[in-house]
């Protein structure tokens, strides 16, 4: 007996946020399962690395300009096809000591890159999805969905809102064999993790204390969770949330 297929291969995969970090996991975690991937990023530079190392297709957006999405979807469908895979990663707004002193426009930008990017990709997609039977969503979210994060209050505020769209969305498009699903990193050992940390050795001393599994996951821990909910072998799981915390979270 084989192991278990995926039934990616093949399929058209678009991963914003996807030229670091837990994008670039998951964009890689796809292509290695035979996905033609399509990274999206700020950094022109690193989209291209990312794009060269998934064998894709890479496209320069910034999330909060949701005058670009019609755009970026037009650039990954000329060049591989109708998006079948949509993975919703955005990096975190500012992190603060402060939760009232955010300004206006961090606020105002949070909403932008973290609820209304997604949907306004989301408006464009699902219709496609649904005309041809399959499509997998799947959206990076955080752990402060579940239990709020006192420095990390534009993302306590947004993200959870996405989850709540995206139960809608899933009842909705449920019999058309299209899912939609969320995935919530807790401490991961990414470039933003170290960088907010005093340095990687601090992190990592902080996960021993803190973390029950006594250490920091995994990019690839957390991009396997997430390449499973974009599988054929997923299509009865839609509208939930997968934790990757290493046990760090105590609510149920």
């Amino acid at each position: 007996m084989g192991g278990m297929d995926l039934g990616l291969d093949g399929k058209v995969a678009l991963v914003t946020g996807g030229s670091k970090g837990i994008g670039l996991g998951i964009a890689l975690g796809l292509a290695a399962e035979g996905a033609r991937v399509a990274v999206a990023a700020r950094n022109p530079q690193r989209v291209e690395e990312a794009a060269a190392r998934v064998g894709g297709h890479g496209v320069v957006f910034d999330s909060d300009d949701l005058d670009a999405v019609p755009g970026v979807i037009a650039s990954v469908e000329d060049a591989l096809g109708p998006i079948d895979v949509y993975v919703a990663n955005t990096g975190g707004p500012p992190a603060g000591e402060d939760p009232l002193a955010f300004t206006r426009e961090q606020w105002e930008s949070a909403h932008r890159t973290l609820l209304l990017s997604p949907m306004a990709f989301l408006e464009r997609l699902l219709p496609g999805m649904r005309a041809r039977g399959w499509g997998r969503v799947v959206a990076v979210g955080s752990l402060a969905v579940r239990e709020p994060i006192p420095v990390l209050q534009l993302s306590n505020a947004h993200r959870p809102g996405l989850v709540a769209a995206f139960k809608v969305l899933a009842k909705r498009y449920a019999a058309d064999g299209v899912t939609l699903n969320t995935v919530h990193p807790g401490r991961i050992g990414t470039d933003r993790m170290y960088e907010t940390a005093e340095s990687p050795a601090a992190a990592e001393a902080a996960a021993r204390e803190q973390i029950p599994i006594r250490r920091l996951g995994t990019v690839d821990e957390m991009a396997a969770a997430a390449v499973f909910l974009c599988s054929a072998p997923a299509s009865y799981i839609t509208g939930t949330t997968l934790l990757v915390d290493g046990a760090l979270s105590a609510s149920v």
